[in-house]
């Protein structure tokens, strides 16, 4: 009977899970180095019509991660040049939806404030010429996801995002499983993302709390646990809270991912036989994870 309820819950949420992670980054080129020796397909390079920001994606087949950069400061770059100015590293989530105009209503339904879908385009710059992903953007209240900036993303054009050879990539990455944010008191965050996303899908063990949207967990955790989480890497440079943290990845064979990490002179750390760890200074300001799981997607 729980189980019936929760399913009717998830029915009504206004996202089916995330879209994309996005990581900000000083320099665009030095970030598709690094990620290419992650062992990562960077697919081309794409710019934000009207903007001064540019991006590389990596693409999975359910999800990706933005590295995002800044290539004309005269123009406006959506404050991630205020963000640049603090740090590298993530700065927050797209969440998916197969309908903006419908995620609205439904955040609006639960008393979220959220603003009409906007139009956001990009050229992307393939070798045979350059194409224009479409997109309908929908931006909700920041208190309605406290320390997880986050607003919903619609795919207009899906077909020109993925080709078979973008989501194929050399450490076997397969998408997003987790993002993690360190947060000074995760309890006092439940009652907030109930609210906004509804009480089935957040989970408190602990101190550490969890967000659950298609099949992608979203933890808040404070600095002692977060550290107890990933062994440790990235304590030796710790921020005030609140920041996102850490990205963890479901990868096909942790062997493979070690193999390529080893043999681009990437030390790791195992935190378990299924799991390796990449500290923030070798990638880009973010706790990276590999972990040898399957991807839980509706």
């Amino acid at each position: 009977m729980t189980m019936k309820l929760v399913d009717q819950e998830s029915a009504r949420r206004p996202v089916t899970g995330i879209d994309h992670a996005r990581i900000g980054v000083s320099d665009l080129e030095v970030a598709r180095e690094t990620f290419t020796r992650l062992g990562f397909t960077v697919a081309p390079r794409g710019r934000h019509i009207g903007w001064g920001t540019a991006n590389y994606c990596i693409m999975f087949a359910h999800d990706y991660i933005e590295l995002l950069g800044i290539v004309d400061a005269s123009r406006f770059t959506n404050n991630l040049d205020a963000f640049l100015a603090r740090r590298e590293g993530l700065m927050g989530v797209a969440l998916a939806s197969p309908d903006a105009e419908a995620s609205r209503a439904a955040f609006l339904a639960r008393g979220v404030a959220a603003e009409p879908p906007r139009a956001l385009a990009r050229d992307l710059e393939l070798p045979e010429g350059t194409v224009q992903p479409r997109f309908r953007l929908v931006h909700i209240d920041a208190e309605a996801t406290p320390a997880l900036p986050a607003f919903v993303c619609e795919h207009l054009t899906p077909e020109l995002m993925r080709r078979p050879e973008w989501i194929d990539h050399p450490n076997g990455a397969r998408g997003i499983l987790a993002v993690t944010t360190v947060v000074e008191d995760p309890p006092a965050l439940a009652p907030v993302y109930a609210r906004t996303f509804g009480a089935g899908a957040v989970t408190l063990t602990d101190a550490v709390l969890t967000l659950h949207l298609g099949g992608v967990a979203f933890t808040f955790a404070n600095a002692d646990d977060f550290d107890l989480l990933f062994d440790g890497v990235g304590a030796d440079a710790p921020m005030p809270a609140p920041y996102i943290a850490a990205l963890t990845l479901a990868v096909d064979d942790i062997a493979r991912a070690n193999a390529v990490l080893d043999c681009a002179g990437i030390a790791a750390e195992a935190a378990s036989g299924q799991s390796l760890i990449v500290a923030p200074g070798r990638a880009a300001g973010v706790v990276m994870e590999f972990r040898a799981e399957r991807l839980n997607r509706p």
